[in-house]
């Protein structure tokens, strides 16, 4: 809670049009700076049990189905609440520690269920909204839609921005837009989706968090997960330069949020080691860091387990 209260909420900033216009994304150079990443060992042993802990206070743990249930939502919640099984984290002598996930993110007609099961714990209720995935929803209904996830107790909303803005290079629409999103929001913290796999270049992606961040955005996120190209290292790289720049220019601190496709416990550490190699091990910690995935959990569960036993286990074991 203390590191929680230590970074200053991005208020944003005027639009800078010249800041917008001016930037373009080397493809090559950004391309082989993520191969690199890519190849690079991971942590061993000790370490990686750390960072894979660390990773799954990080994790948004997700449901956004069109079959999700009240039920569905109380497994999810009571999941969050204790991320890793507790024999687990007795046989590596860690069961002092209290390990839940950052959030639980559900669609907004079941915000209140996971606010109730959740009560007391300290792990926020996430909510898509904004007309979510597609964004194609009228303003007035998508700022009601945030509105009323609110009133029902989400501490966090995951909006989408409307795609055609960024396309068309309609960056003032895109501010203000972003913006109204951000006053609709209140006191709960904006993350704002820009769907970079529809976005066409990479200039683009690092142009769209840049306008997002002016207009307050508290994080920036990659993906709906139900684009048909989500989380990739070459994306994030551009919307973490975009954030390094901003932080360097104004000194306000943006959080950043991949989602989908994140399903390996390696995976995770190789995000990991990308935010503490490009914006410093602040951005390492949930406050600053989330990875929106729910399979993830699994896998994470899965090699610590092996760390504690030297036994693998099938992922049935491991259930959500």
């Amino acid at each position: 809670e203390e590191t929680k209260m230590a970074v200053e909420r991005n208020p944003g900033i005027a639009l800078d049009m010249e800041w917008v216009t001016t930037p373009k994304v080397n493809l090559p150079a950004l391309i082989r700076r993520c191969a690199s990443h890519k190849t690079r060992r991971s942590v061993k042993n000790d370490h990686q049990t750390a960072w894979l802990l660390r990773a799954a206070t990080c994790i948004d743990l997700t449901t956004l189905a069109g079959d999700d249930t009240q039920a569905n939502v109380q497994r999810l919640c009571f999941k969050a609440k204790s991320a890793i099984q507790q024999d687990i984290m007795k046989d590596l002598e860690l069961d002092h520690l209290k390990i839940t996930t950052a959030c639980v993110c559900v669609y907004p007609s079941r915000v209140a269920e996971a606010v109730k099961f959740l009560e007391g714990t300290g792990i926020a209720v996430a909510s898509v909204a904004a007309g979510f995935p597609a964004g194609q929803t009228s303003m007035k209904q998508r700022l009601e839609e945030i509105e009323d996830a609110v009133k029902c107790g989400a501490g966090e909303i995951d909006i989408v921005i409307t795609r055609a803005h960024v396309l068309q290079g309609n960056w003032v629409e895109l501010y203000e837009e972003t913006k109204a999103m951000r006053a609709a929001c209140g006191e709960a913290h904006l993350k704002t989706i820009i769907a970079t796999g529809e976005l066409a270049t990479m200039t683009n992606v690092y142009k769209a968090s840049l306008v997002c961040m002016m207009a307050g955005a508290d994080f920036v996120k990659t993906s709906t997960g139900k684009e048909g190209v989500n989380a990739t290292f070459e994306v994030a790289l551009a919307m973490i330069r975009a954030i390094r720049d901003y932080h360097e220019r104004t000194g306000y601190k943006v959080g950043f949020k991949p989602a989908g496709g994140i399903r390996s416990a390696k995976d995770s550490l190789s995000w990991l080691a990308l935010m503490k190699e490009e914006l410093g091990d602040e951005w390492t910690s949930p406050h600053l860091f989330r990875l929106g995935a729910s399979s993830l959990l699994i896998d994470i569960e899965r090699q610590l387990y092996h760390r504690a036993t030297g036994k693998y286990a099938a992922k049935h074991q491991f259930p959500m």
